[in-house]
């Protein structure tokens, strides 16, 4: 088979690397053309350079083309990938430092809460570029799958205004299978099956299903409970697994900041979080490891590049979603999987035009998703409360309306648990005016926001949060890793 793909936000380079085995696992996708595209060069050359190696080493007759244009990555491709972070780490630094002047302590801030809703502020205008281009210049009925966060967000917006055929994807749900199989005593996770349905970040696994047996609530807390790792990591997930009767997908630290309960005074926050390793609910806990991250990839990328000389593997192919959906569509093998779409009765207690995590299968005539299903009263409820802030937060990256920004930030179950309303005019003002260069639908808004931060009155605190730790050297990450290695 011989089609082009797109990966938009390439510079990503441990991702990418992962996406593109994970497409040349698949034998009848060693003949494509996979097209990169990034706002930075140096990062396109790195991961150009690592493909190249890949390509190399396999004896495969891919094409890799890399490109500073996106227009022209795009041009024919048959699918479009998108892993973008518009505004870098610069930006998503403001995400986490400008609301702890309110008193809210993110952990993520990706997702919704007051950094996740302007991470799509600077998505969304330019997810709906991609679309366009796409409209434009790719293949006719390409299909487009967003990797990016916030998934929910920047799915609504190309779906609903970029009108282009997009398939939100993430991996919380896979990675919540495989604890709930660990703690189970499965022998391998597809000893266990699930459906798991919500929105995503808030999807939940309402029945499961190990060998065919069925497990339930008292079952899977002692599982819990009883594990010596993920009893202390996880307490918050499984005091709302106990609460609500059904787990979530999510990581302890992300679940903590959709919910107005866990976070909102900073003396409990230390109550539901772990600082063992990782981010298990530590304040801007993402930040930190996507800053350590950038930084070990730009020292180590030597090493990268040298162990990219290898020969592929099928049987480490990774669980991400991307390689299986398009070897479903090119070659009719089904692949069954959670995907984030409109909802249009899917789950038939959340709103038609919500973006919904749930089961699907994927086989030549597209993705089908299962339909019929209905949430547990209180798992609605929770997915409600973001789906209406997620709305008012699309249309307002759309229109540049400030106001409805600042609804969307009050409506959010932390912030509301903790700023009050001029709190949170205040801090949206500050956060448009610190990241205007990236929020061009907010262009006009922003003399405005400047003059009324000159006069307000509200008061605000220099805080670092509940429970931060310090970005780690390369020698710490080192000597850490190395640590790692002895000990297995």
């Amino acid at each position: 088979m011989s089609f082009k793909i797109a990966i938009i936000g390439a510079g990503s380079v441990g991702f990418t690397k992962k996406l593109f085995t994970d497409l040349l696992c698949v034998p009848e996708f060693r003949d494509i053309e996979v097209a990169l595209a990034d706002i930075s060069q140096h990062n396109l050359d790195m991961i150009r350079a690592i493909l190249d190696k890949i390509v190399e080493a396999n004896g495969f007759p891919v094409k890799v083309t890399a490109h500073t244009d996106r227009r022209r990555a795009l041009e024919g491709a048959k699918y479009i990938i998108s892993c973008v972070r518009v505004g870098g780490l610069e930006a998503y630094a403001d995400d986490i430092r400008i609301p702890l002047k309110y008193g809210i302590d993110q952990c993520v801030g990706d997702t919704i809460c007051a950094g996740g809703i302007l991470y799509g502020q600077r998505n969304i205008p330019v997810i709906l570029d991609f679309c366009k281009d796409i409209r434009e210049v790719a293949a006719p009925g390409a299909k487009f799958l967003n990797y990016a966060n916030p998934m929910a967000m920047n799915t609504w917006a190309a779906i609903e205004y970029g009108k282009v055929d997009t398939v939100g994807l993430c991996h919380g749900v896979q990675h919540g299978a495989e604890q709930i199989a660990e703690i189970l005593g499965a022998k391998s996770p597809a000893e266990l099956d699930y459906i798991c349905s919500g929105i995503n970040h808030q999807t939940w696994f309402i029945d499961l299903r190990l060998n065919g047996r069925k497990i339930g609530k008292e079952e899977l807390v002692a599982a819990f409970e009883a594990h010596p790792v993920f009893s202390q990591q996880e307490k918050l997930r499984i005091d709302v697994l106990k609460r609500f009767g059904v787990y979530s997908t999510e990581s302890n630290g992300h679940l903590s900041e959709y919910l107005p309960w866990y976070r909102k005074r900073p003396e409990e926050i230390a109550r539901w979080i772990d600082m063992s390793d990782w981010i298990h609910g530590e304040t801007g806990g993402y930040l930190r490891h996507s800053t350590e991250t950038r930084n070990w990839f730009e020292t180590e990328f030597p090493q990268f590049l040298a162990s990219a000389d290898k020969p592929i593997d099928p049987a480490k192919r990774s669980n991400e979603h991307a390689s299986h959906i398009l070897e479903a569509l090119e070659t009719g093998r089904v692949y069954r999987g959670h995907f984030n779409v409109k909802n249009n009765g899917v789950i038939s207690n959340l709103p038609a035009d919500a973006i919904i995590e749930s089961p699907g299968f994927v086989d030549r005539f597209g993705i089908n998703m299962v339909s019929g299903i209905t949430l547990p009263e209180a798992c609605a409820a929770t997915c409600m409360a973001s789906i209406n802030v997620q709305r008012m937060s699309v249309h307002a990256a759309v229109t540049g309306d400030i106001d409805l920004l600042k609804l969307a930030v009050l409506h959010d179950p932390l912030v509301g648990a903790v700023a009050t309303p001029e709190e949170v005019w205040q801090m949206v003002d500050e956060m448009v005016v610190a990241q205007a260069r990236w929020l061009p639908q907010y262009a006009d808004a922003v003399p405005a926001a400047k003059e009324r931060l000159a006069k307000s009155s509200v008061k605000t605190r220099d805080w670092a949060g509940a429970a931060r730790r310090n970005v780690r050297s390369i020698e710490e990450l080192r000597a850490e890793k190395s640590a790692l290695k002895k000990a297995v």
